[in-house]
Order: structure tokens, then C-alpha cells, then sequence
């Protein structure tokens, strides 16, 4: 039973995440870490987001496996193959008709309440995630801390892709995804006990 609680998370968390990127992806924004990458990858290559973003994460696992253990691995990568699917699937099936400002306050917001279930049952979705959890769980560094700096860095490398609305706009989701995440993610039990054995 609490297997099946754990992955029904995780599949609950890859959702919110899919339908907040598909929202940005909708009207050209960006959201922070390897999927901001993606987008702005998007622009420039003709293969899908989904494509973009699950090899995007291949390097990843590796730090993943070592530095955070093979059940966060292996979870890590369901959760970027789920979502890769996901944002395919929306892709065709769900179309989107919806002003900037929306879809950067309702992506940005789903996108961190997905993070945050993905967080706390010992998952993430790669790239720039397994290091805001390695960092959390090491050094204790809230993971909202390292994926501003992650936005700050992406927001900066799309100036190169996107018009100055369009950056403001995707400022406002980076904004708001840093916001859930700080407000509401707590570090789970693993990391915590994680945390005392290093102490």
C-alpha cells in the first residue's frame, strides 16, 4: 500500500508539472533548471520538448546514483520518462488558448507544487533538481534557494530567444515556482535523517 501511495505521488507530481509546462510552453515561456533549457532548446532544434528533456537528463543519473543513492536514481528517471510522456501527450491532445500572465502564474504555480510532491517522496526531475536535493540533503540548503539561482541563470541565457515580454513573463513563473517551493517544501524524513548522520 505504501508503495503504491509513493508512485501515485510521483505520477500526482509529474501531472501538475506536464500541465504547468504545457501552459508556459503554450505562449513561449520558460520555467527554471533542465526544463527552462529545453524550451529554449525548442526554439532552436526541431525536436519535441519531451525528446529534449529526457536527454537532456541522461549526464544526470550518474551524479544521481552516487551522490544520492539508486532508489533516488531510479525514481528520478521514472519521474523524467513519465513527464516526458506527459508533456508529448499534452502536446497533441490539449490545446490551450490563454494570456501570458495566466500561464505564467498558473505553470509556475504548478510546476512547484509538482516539484514538491516529487521532493518529498524521494524523486526529482533531474538536471538542476538532483542538485537543489543533493545540496538540501548534504548541506542543508533549502532546495528553493538553488533553483532561483537555477532560474536566474536560465532567465539570463533566454535573452538570446525570447522579447522583453516574454522574459518578464517567465520572471514571473520562475518567481512564483521559487515561492511554492520556499513556502511549502519541508525536507523529508530521508533527508533529515540523512542530514544527522553527516552532523
Amino acid at each position: 500500500m505504501k508503495l503504491t501511495h509513493q508512485w501515485l505521488s510521483i505520477l500526482e507530481g509529474c501531472m501538475l508539472v506536464a500541465l504547468g509546462l504545457h501552459l508556459l510552453n503554450s505562449v513561449g515561456l520558460l520555467i527554471s533548471g533542465t526544463a527552462g533549457i529545453g524550451m529554449i532548446l525548442l526554439k532552436l532544434t526541431s525536436l519535441t520538448f519531451g525528446q529534449l528533456f529526457f536527454v537532456l537528463n541522461l549526464p544526470f543519473y550518474i551524479l544521481a546514483w552516487r551522490a544520492l543513492g539508486k532508489e533516488f536514481a531510479f525514481r528520478t528517471f521514472a519521474a523524467v520518462s513519465i513527464l516526458s510522456l506527459l508533456s508529448e501527450v499534452f502536446r497533441h491532445y490539449i490545446h490551450i488558448d490563454i494570456h501570458p500572465i495566466a500561464s505564467a502564474i498558473l505553470g509556475g504555480m504548478l510546476v512547484g507544487f509538482g516539484l514538491i510532491i516529487l521532493f518529498r517522496h524521494n524523486a526529482s526531475l533531474g538536471g538542476l533538481n538532483i542538485l537543489a536535493v543533493y545540496l538540501e540533503r548534504r548541506f542543508n540548503i533549502h532546495a528553493s534557494r538553488t533553483t532561483l539561482i537555477a532560474d536566474l541563470g536560465v532567465l539570463s541565457a533566454a535573452v538570446l530567444v525570447l522579447d522583453s515580454w516574454s522574459l518578464l513573463y517567465s520572471l514571473l513563473a520562475f518567481l512564483l515556482l521559487s515561492s511554492v517551493v520556499g513556502r511549502y517544501h519541508r525536507p523529508p524524513k530521508w533527508a533529515q535523517n540523512n542530514e544527522t548522520k553527516h552532523a
